[in-house]
């Protein structure tokens, strides 16, 4: 269990307990110690105000001010200090219609949405855990805090967050916590799509998606996203961890999806290589032989063929043509890619001038279709990466 980025941060709650105020640190990162998992971010609770936090510290950034979040940066390191708050009544299902500070732990911790995450800790690691938390980490469930129903109401991504813990800490729903989320799962309707993006990037990479995604299904929670809402989802099966890309793309290639990736609202990036990952499964039950092998590792990049072969099982269950496991695997793969003469058009030895030139033609569409020609005749090892040689070939080869 190591306690390292605590013992870092020990110093910020020192010299805020040194001014008379409680401060404890607080969340994923005090549950995930006591399960002995990795820690990431810190987050710190106190009963200073942002105001006070600010005279405390001279390094701060008013990253979240109105809602009680100061930036602290310490060390060259950035911490959460969050101060003791509660709630007024929720709007939309989404949002606090305002937050007031408070000074007591208890009414801070008690607006937080499952057990697990509402266990405070201190300097000396004694933990204060007014909800049961800690045991229901020992039984591994999901429990929320209170009543499910009035948390749920309240702000409606936490069904989709305790679906995500389920599926990352490989945790059991507590049935009436459960029982609430089948009861208002169409409350997810008014959340913001980043939202719901941001937790199924998490909950599908988890190493308990197969639970997790089957609940999604059971819940009927997709016809209330974007994206998803026209699609039957029922007809996807998920059962193995995988990054959200590959889910996408496995998605669309399965059900020749054609909605706009921009209903996601996720990055030019992401989307294109979506698109990208799509392309090479439908294009591996065309790969047949090395030379079709040899082109693909050229045309796509090859992490991005090597994650999808990891996935075959997935594609077999759900019934997606894949390509022979002897002519395409991870050997042939990464064999195929060190024995390539060239890696991109650039490193031909000839181009498009040099084609116009020597074949006294003027420039048009032929021009990218001859390139490619001679690209595959080099990537195949029919010609030799030369001027002479490939204008040989072209020669006898290529006719305008």
């Amino acid at each position: 269990m190591s306690n390292e980025l605590f013992e870092k941060a020990k110093p910020i709650l020192t010299q805020i307990q040194q001014q008379g105020f409680q401060a404890y640190f607080v969340g994923g990162s005090v549950r995930d110690y006591l399960m002995h998992r990795e820690i990431h971010d810190i987050d710190i609770t106190t009963s200073a105000t942002p105001d006070e936090i600010e005279s405390i510290f001279s390094h701060t950034i008013p990253v979240g001010k109105e809602h009680g979040t100061i930036n602290v940066v310490f060390n060259h390191e950035n911490y959460e200090v969050t101060t003791f708050r509660a709630e007024e009544e929720y709007i939309d299902h989404r949002r606090p219609s305002d937050v007031h500070f408070v000074r007591d732990l208890y009414e801070d911790v008690q607006r937080r949405d499952f057990t697990i995450n509402a266990i405070a800790m201190d300097t000396e690691y004694k933990t204060f855990d007014y909800f049961n938390g800690e045991s229901d980490i020992h039984q591994a469930i999901i429990r929320t805090v209170g009543n499910p129903s009035e948390r749920f109401a309240e702000d409606a991504l936490r069904i989709l967050r305790g679906l995500r813990f389920q599926s990352q800490l490989n945790f059991s729903i507590e049935d009436n916590t459960f029982q609430a989320m089948v009861n208002q799962i169409e409350d997810i309707k008014y959340l913001s799509i980043e939202r719901i993006i941001v937790e199924l990037k998490k909950l599908i990479s988890g190493q308990n998606v197969a639970t997790s995604y089957h609940h999604l299904i059971q819940l009927d929670a997709f016809k209330y996203i974007p994206y998803f809402e026209k699609l039957d989802m029922q007809r996807l099966i998920i059962d193995e961890p995988m990054q959200f890309d590959v889910w996408i793309a496995i998605l669309n290639a399965k059900m020749n999806n054609e909605e706009p990736l921009s209903k996601l609202k996720i990055s030019n990036k992401e989307q294109s290589h979506i698109k990208h990952l799509v392309s090479i499964i439908n294009q591996l039950p065309e790969v047949n032989s090395k030379s079709d092998l040899t082109m693909m590792v050229y045309d796509y990049d090859i992490n991005d063929i090597l994650t999808i072969i990891e996935h075959t099982p997935t594609l077999s269950k759900n019934h997606i043509k894949t390509a022979s496991p002897l002519i395409i695997n991870q050997q042939t793969i990464k064999d195929s890619y060190q024995q390539l003469p060239i890696n991109q058009r650039q490193q031909l030895a000839i181009n498009g001038n040099d084609l116009m030139q020597h074949l006294n033609q003027q420039g048009g569409p032929w021009v990218k279709d001859v390139l490619r020609k001679v690209e595959i005749a080099v990537v195949t090892n029919k010609v030799s990466n030369t001027y002479n040689e490939i204008m040989k070939w072209v020669d006898s080869h290529v006719k305008i």
